[in-house]
């Protein structure tokens, strides 16, 4: 790639001088030409005058001697026109344009590098033309220097087309060996930011260097997520395994219990396996949504009344709020909604001390839902991972519940229907979360 920036960089530079050489030869030789024919005009209307004033012919040979003119003539024009005599070398009758010079104009002009003028005078009672030409410069005397300087250009644009190629191709082919390491599975590797680099360098570096954080972070997720399932899974399997070889060997105290014991480890499971079906869905947005024009309030309390039974056994007041006199109208799918209100009432109860408060109220922006509990609320470091699968934040949850998926299924669910989902703390200190649908297009009050 250096060489060819290199190159192109020259093949520019080449071209512009030809172009402007040229372009300097063509605007020379006009000027040149018109010059030339200028000052023969004003040569040639002299002697013109001189012979005027003396009547006599033979002082233009005189003044023609005497200044040296070279390409000088003079000849005679008949009463219709007619050249008399020849005309100086390299022009013709035709040049000379008699019934312009029998009008009393001068005549001027170039015939391939010959220039010439012809001026009228009056020469016994007749009419005569004197006639000057001579050899325009082709423009060619500074061709060589042209050439000289042209060469030195060109040696400066090699030096700094290299200096340029070797800049901008230096941190490319490095981003290059990165992004290969990064390819190859070495996420630790990252792209050296210089400080003079250019700041579209800088910023593809920077961008290799996030993706590959980003990269790595994923990588470290992901194994968090695989032990932790791994973790959920072996946990409930072991409970079954251990209750039913007991069961086998006659070793139960209470087989019943037993039984209620394999299953509800069983329920844990199907839960935990659905819920990682759910996100596979999800993720492959292979699930569909039966939107429909519904009453948020009514969605939201009929679900977290649902709830009211278990969270009498845990001693946690659930307390649901709606407009009594007020629809949220959405489109919406309702069972989607319930599932979210569902997961997010479900983390509450892992966290919450006394108290769980479940809103839903009308906004400008579309109806919003809220969950909020009075439990240890979610730390700095926690908030912006609280939606990731299975993260394990820095408080402990008071209470084993649900397959710690909730909240991505939550995130992703709340994305399908096009709302946003937030987390932060009550003024209390506890966990709110905080979910704004689109409003439909017929709602109403």
């Amino acid at each position: 790639m250096r060489r060819r920036l290199t190159l192109t960089i020259v093949a520019v530079v080449a071209g512009a001088l030809v172009v402007a050489g040229l372009g300097t030869l063509v605007l020379v030789r006009i000027s040149s030409r018109q010059s030339v024919r200028s000052e023969l005009v004003r040569e040639a209307e002299a002697i013109a005058a001189a012979v005027d004033e003396s009547g006599k012919p033979r002082n233009a040979v005189l003044l023609q001697r005497v200044l040296r003119l070279e390409g000088f003539g003079f000849v005679a024009i008949g009463p219709r026109g007619a050249i008399l005599g020849t005309p100086p070398d390299g022009l013709t009758v035709a040049d000379l344009h008699p019934d312009a010079l029998v009008a009393n104009r001068t005549v001027s002009g170039t015939r391939g590098s010959l220039a010439y003028a012809a001026a009228p005078t009056k020469v016994n009672r007749g009419v005569a033309a004197v006639v000057i030409t001579r050899r325009v410069d082709a423009g060619t005397a500074g061709i060589s220097y042209f050439l000289l300087a042209a060469g030195l250009a060109l040696v400066v644009a090699v030096l700094v087309a290299q200096a340029l190629g070797r800049r901008i191709t230096q941190p490319l082919e490095e981003a290059e060996t990165v992004t290969r390491r990064i390819a190859s599975g070495d996420l630790e590797a990252r792209v050296v930011i210089a400080g003079d680099a250019d700041p579209e360098l800088s910023s593809l570096a920077a961008s290799i260097n996030t993706m590959a954080d980003n990269l790595n972070r994923a990588k470290g997720l992901e194994r968090q997520f695989l032990m932790s399932v791994s973790h959920d899974l072996r946990t409930p399997l072991t409970s079954i395994r251990g209750f039913a070889e007991a069961i086998a060997d006659g070793a139960a105290p209470d087989a019943t219990r037993a039984a209620e014991v394999i299953a509800a480890e069983s329920r844990r499971l199907e839960r935990l396996v659905g819920d990682l079906l759910q996100l596979a869905q999800l993720d492959a947005r292979r699930f569909t949504l039966d939107l429909r024009d519904i009453d948020v309030a009514e969605v939201v309390a009929d679900t977290a009344e649902g709830f009211q039974p278990a969270a009498g056994d845990l001693g946690v007041e659930l307390a649901v709020r709606t407009p009594p006199r007020e629809t949220l109208r959405v489109r919406a799918d309702p069972d989607r909604l319930a599932q979210i209100v569902a997961n997010l009432v479900e983390n509450a109860m892992k966290y919450a001390v006394s108290s769980i408060v479940v809103t839903a109220s009308a906004d400008p922006e579309g109806p919003v839902v809220t969950v909020s509990d009075d439990g240890p609320g979610i730390s700095p470091a926690d908030a912006p991972h609280v939606f990731e699968r299975l993260y394990v934040g820095a408080r402990t949850p008071t209470r084993r519940l649900g397959s710690g998926l909730g909240l991505a299924i939550v995130s992703e669910l709340v994305a399908a229907l096009g709302g946003t989902v937030i987390a932060d703390n009550t003024e209390g200190g506890g966990a709110r979360f905080t979910v704004r649908l689109r409003p439909s297009s017929s709602s109403s009050s």
